[in-house]
C-alpha cells in the first residue's frame, strides 16, 4: 500500500491486518466491532479499544509521512495537510462509529481486477473470444500470488481471501474456455497441465485438460486424467465424478475405440464423422461468475 508513492504498510502484525483489513473494504465504513472481531475473533480483552485506537493513531503517522512526502511525521504531523489539502485523519478517518480508508480516487487491484474479469464476462456473452481471452488474461495477470499473504487474517479477511480465490477460479475457468474456443487447445496442454496439478479435485479444469487433449489427438492421455481425477476425489471425501463427467469420459473411450482411416504419411488426416459428432458437444464446465456488476 502506497500513498504518494511512499509505502505505508506497516511491519508490525497487528497494525498491518488492519490496514489489510480496512483496505480490502476500501472507501467503505468499518464498524469498530468488525476490526476487534478480525484482531481479536476469540474476543476482545481488556483494553481491546485502546489498543485499536493506538494502531489507528500508528497509522496515520505512516500515511502522514507519506503525504509530507516521506519527511517524517512527528508529534501532531496528521494535522498537517498535503499540498492537495489530505490529511492523515481524512484518509484513515473516523466515521459512524467506525473508520474509512480514504484511497482519494487512486488505483485498487482488486477493483482493477474486477473492471477486467466483468469485461471478459460481457465478451464472453456476446461470443467475442478473442477480447474475452484478453481482458480475462488482463484481470489474471494481476495476481502475484496468494491473497494477503503475509498478514495474519482474522475472519474478515479469511473470507475476503476465500471470495477472490473463487473469483480467480472463476476468471480462469472462463480464460481456458475462450482460448479452447480460440482453437489454442494445444498451447493450452502443459498450462492445464499445471493447473490440475494445482487443483486436484477441480472438475471444471480437469474437464477443460481432457477436451484439449482430446483435440490434440491425445485421448489415450485424456482418458488417464480423468482417472486420476477419480482417485483425488475418491481420497476427498470419497466422491465421485459428476453426471457431466462422467458423460465426457464415455465420450472419450467411444471415440479411442473408433478406427482411423490408413493414410500416406504426410497427408492430414480428417477426424471420422463420428469423432466429429462426438467432439462437437465436448465443452468445459462453467463456473457461476463470481464478479458481479463490475464496472466497465
Amino acid at each position: 500500500m502506497r500513498e504518494n508513492g511512499v509505502s505505508i504498510t506497516p511491519s508490525a502484525a497487528a497494525p498491518r491486518q488492519l490496514l489489510a483489513l480496512l483496505a480490502a473494504r476500501a472507501d467503505q465504513v468499518v464498524p469498530v466491532s468488525v476490526l476487534m472481531e478480525e484482531l481479536w475473533p476469540s474476543g476482545a480483552p481488556r483494553g481491546a479499544r485502546a489498543e485499536l485506537h493506538s494502531h489507528i493513531l500508528g497509522l496515520r503517522s505512516l500515511i502522514a509521512a507519506a503525504l509530507n512526502d516521506g519527511r517524517g511525521a512527528g508529534r501532531g504531523a496528521e494535522d498537517r495537510p498535503a499540498a492537495d489539502g489530505r490529511t492523515a485523519e481524512t484518509v484513515l478517518a473516523a466515521q459512524s462509529g467506525g473508520y474509512r480508508l480514504d484511497t482519494g480516487g487512486g488505483s485498487h487491484d482488486v477493483r482493477q481486477f474486477e473492471r477486467a474479469a466483468g469485461a471478459g464476462y460481457r465478451a464472453m456473452e456476446t461470443g467475442d473470444l478473442a477480447r474475452a481471452a484478453l481482458r480475462l488474461g488482463e484481470a489474471l495477470a494481476l495476481w502475484r500470488g496468494e491473497p494477503y499473504a503475509g498478514v495474519d487474517a482474522g475472519p474478515g479477511l479469511r473470507a475476503e481471501g476465500e471470495r477472490l480465490e473463487a473469483s480467480r477460479l472463476s476468471v480462469l475457468d472462463q480464460w481456458v474456455e475462450a482460448r479452447l474456443g480460440l482453437g489454442r487447445h494445444a498451447e493450452l496442454v502443459p498450462e492445464l497441465a499445471v493447473l490440475v496439478a494445482r487443483h486436484p479435485v477441480n472438475e471444471s479444469l480437469h474437464a477443460q485438460f481432457m477436451v484439449a487433449l482430446l483435440r490434440s489427438g491425445r485421448t489415450d492421455d485424456a482418458v488417464e486424467v480423468y482417472h486420476r481425477l477419480c482417485a483425488a476425489l475418491s481420497a476427498d471425501g470419497g466422491r465421485e465424478p459428476s453426471a457431466r463427467l462422467r458423460r465426457l469420459h464415455r465420450s472419450l473411450l467411444t471415440v479411442r475405440e473408433v478406427p482411423r482411416p490408413r493414410v500416406p504419411t504426410q497427408v492430414p488426416v480428417p477426424a471420422p464423422a463420428q469423432w466429429q459428432a462426438q467432439a462437437a458437444w465436448l465443452r468445459p464446465l462453467r463456473l457461476v461468475p463470481a464478479v458481479a456488476g463490475a464496472p466497465a
